[in-house]
């Protein structure tokens, strides 16, 4: 099965600060904010939602297309890639721009203060679709480009290519209009429950009336697992178990990786979602996206010690 994984390649840099914003916020100033943040040096981490869903793919024994771009400095990323067999083929190089990069200062309060320079993700990774065949692939339309997300999912649309449409934290960037176009003909509508609401504001439709547009709505939940929407039943998962929960940011990459394999494998979606929920929980163990690591041998003993009793 060939999996087409679209979105965005992009820097974590990650910036932790000693002390508390609030601390150094003065209330009744905050019409004229001036503040600067003394950070205790800077760590540079892989991220981005293509990139983290090809990673755990990659450890999942599955070699994903990225479908993206990057800027010049690309290079230590493009060796990280490498390194797990990842193919680059497809990510188009914008020589004159910088790869996306998200900017985080952190407080010891885990507060967050983020600026991101989409750069490099302005531009289309242009993919030629000729030689896709709709039977052997399977894709996902996760945050990147916003061009690339519109017009992936046309084209799978138009091909039949089974494709998970997860707009994330563009939703606001699109229109209802386009947004409902978007999940039109998609296998999987994916989101967290606060996006999915989000979502039906924007498309002025409720759960119901989206599942007319697509066969499965799946939201995640963090801690309690996710449900599964389709028009005549519900599902609802428990989270897989957790050794120590370090960071959530990189849980939702992990479940879409962990989907992708599950239906890659031909599992019914309740089974790969399964799957997923396993994923993810490798996931928040770590700081940062892509610093999770597993065997196949230990990944599947992990979900048999999980899963294995409930499925059909």
């Amino acid at each position: 099965m060939n999996i087409l994984v679209s979105g965005s390649i992009a820097y974590d840099r990650i910036m932790p600060f000693p002390g508390r914003f609030a601390d150094h916020i003065m209330p009744d100033k905050i019409h004229i904010l001036n503040v600067c943040f003394l950070v205790n040096g800077l760590i540079e981490k892989f991220g981005g939602t293509a990139g983290n869903i090809a990673y755990t793919l990659s450890l999942l024994g599955e070699k994903p297309k990225i479908l993206a771009t990057a800027g010049k400095d690309f290079g230590n990323y493009e060796q990280w890639l490498k390194r797990f067999g990842l193919d680059q083929e497809n990510i188009r190089i914008i020589p004159h721009e910088l790869t996306a990069s998200a900017y985080i200062t952190t407080d010891k309060s885990d507060n967050q203060i983020t600026g991101f320079n989409p750069a490099a993700m302005n531009y289309s990774s242009e993919f030629d679709f000729s030689q896709v065949s709709a039977e052997k692939t399977l894709a996902i339309v996760a945050p990147g480009n916003l061009d690339d997300m519109y017009n992936y999912s046309r084209i799978y649309r138009e091909k039949g290519v089974r494709y998970i449409f997860d707009p994330g934290q563009n939703i606001p960037a699109f229109s209802g209009e386009k947004m409902l176009e978007m999940i039109t003909g998609s296998y999987i509508l994916i989101s967290n429950d606060y996006e999915l609401e989000m979502i039906m504001k924007n498309t002025g439709l409720n759960r119901k009336e989206l599942l007319e547009h697509t066969r499965t709505i799946i939201t995640t939940l963090g801690e309690e697992g996710c449900l599964i929407f389709r028009r005549r039943e519900e599902t609802r998962l428990p989270a897989a178990k957790v050794s120590d929960v370090v960071d959530p940011t990189g849980a939702g990459d992990g479940f879409r990786a962990g989907l992708l394999k599950g239906l890659a494998d031909g599992r019914a979606i309740t089974e790969a979602a399964r799957v997923a929920l396993v994923s993810a929980a490798y996931a928040v163990e770590h700081h940062g996206t892509q610093e999770h690591s597993f065997t196949r041998d230990e990944f599947w003993a992990r979900y048999k010690d999980n899963f294995d009793n409930l499925e059909s």
